[in-house]
């Protein structure tokens, strides 16, 4: 099954993991270039070589896939929920639905795929020792060419490339791991995580160029595959890092915007007892808006009245039923699309009315409609702050 650009091979501990096309190009790159070197360093047949291939080459997508469980389990411990992990071109990634909240959760969670990398590496040394191939296994961690058995051909290109992969990630440029146990570590001394971003994605930006201007130098002496690799990877690291920078910009001129500062104050409304016919005529007719509230004499908000409901209960022949039958949970019931005044814009970004009714109730301690916050406000508020 095909979602977001992604075909679904697995599902662990309830997380959905899946690989992008470009996955399956990389996949089959890595097992033709391991069946060379496992047909040089193996003492058997080219089946031998290819069939040791095939299988390092998924042990290791496996491994990353380990990793990015790491992230996605850690951040599960704390709240955050995970939509789910993509193998693409340049490994993994573990879709988290939110940010975390405080430095020391951001520091785990992005710990957290390092220290499984970690102990993938240290149960390849331990299988060495146990199979009594230890020497053998450091010369092919090191793509360094000798007779080798299948075993410590595998488990030594295992763990070489885990190592690899370990030292890459740690190095402090977002969004690499070690970028973004950076900006923990910033946003914990600074106690800002914008400033904290920043410091992070301004080291992946010069991080990024260092690997550009690399992959420049080694097209330009011959070593074009190489070279190429290394400007291709550089280009999305630097527009990765970029948008965090951008994003926290934006973020901090949006700190402190609440639903009170949005909202569109004195929205039309309708009585409990308005019937069915007099809302179609008098209110939705005339006025072509996907819904009104409901609102009692005394101010207070009682529902909203989406106009397909309206529409049904005509269809069923009811033009004098009171919208009060209609909504959902009526009379100060929490019907999900009502927000208090202070509620910030991040805070509405994550409310489902907004998305699903295109719009939130602001209201009072008291329950009083105090104005209606669509979600069209919040995309001219966001698209301003991006202008600045």
């Amino acid at each position: 099954m095909m979602r977001g650009g992604s075909f679904q091979l697995a599902k662990v501990f309830g997380i959905r993991v899946g690989a992008t096309p470009s996955w399956f190009f990389v996949l089959f790159f890595l097992i033709y270039w391991l069946t060379g070197y496992f047909g040089d360093v193996l003492d058997g047949s080219d089946q031998q070589a290819f069939l040791c291939a095939v299988v390092a080459a998924l042990v290791f997508e496996v491994s990353l896939v380990l990793h990015e469980l790491g992230h996605a389990l850690q951040a599960r411990r704390h709240g955050i929920g995970t939509t789910g992990i993509d193998l693409w071109f340049f490994g993994g990634v573990a879709k988290l639905d939110r940010e975390p909240d405080t430095p020391g959760e951001e520091f785990k969670v992005a710990a957290a795929g390092p220290l499984v990398t970690a102990l993938v590496v240290g149960a390849c040394l331990l299988a060495a020792v146990a199979a009594g191939k230890f020497g053998t296994i450091g010369d092919t961690a090191t793509i360094s060419q000798t007779d080798a058995t299948p075993f410590s051909a595998v488990v030594g290109f295992l763990a070489g490339i885990n190592v690899l992969l370990l030292g890459f990630n740690l190095i402090p440029a977002y969004p690499l791991d070690g970028g973004r146990i950076a900006r923990a570590i910033a946003w914990r001394a600074t106690g800002d995580r914008n400033r904290g971003t920043r410091f992070s994605g301004r080291l992946g930006l010069g991080f990024a160029y260092l690997l550009m201007g690399g992959g420049a130098v080694l097209v330009g002496t011959g070593d074009t595959v190489n070279g190429v690799w290394f400007l291709v990877l550089g280009f999305f690291m630097s527009q990765s890092a970029k948008a965090a920078v951008v994003s926290s910009n934006v973020r901090e001129r949006l700190e402190g915007l609440t639903a009170e500062d949005l909202m569109a104050p004195d929205p039309l409304t309708m009585g409990p007892e308005t019937t069915v016919l007099e809302a179609h005529e008098r209110y939705f007719t005339p006025h072509r808006s996907p819904f009104f509230c409901v609102v009692a004499p005394d101010g207070r908000y009682l529902g909203t009245l989406a106009a397909d409901r309206v529409a049904g209960a005509l269809a069923d022949g009811q033009p004098i039923l009171p919208v009060l039958e209609l909504l959902d949970d009526p009379d100060g019931g929490r019907d999900g699309a009502r927000v208090a005044p202070e509620v910030g814009l991040e805070e509405l970004l994550q409310i489902p009315a907004l998305r699903d009714l295109g719009a939130v109730m602001v209201v009072d301690a008291s329950d009083r409609l105090r104005g209606v916050v669509t979600a069209e406000q919040v995309r001219r508020a966001l698209a301003a702050s991006a202008t600045r």
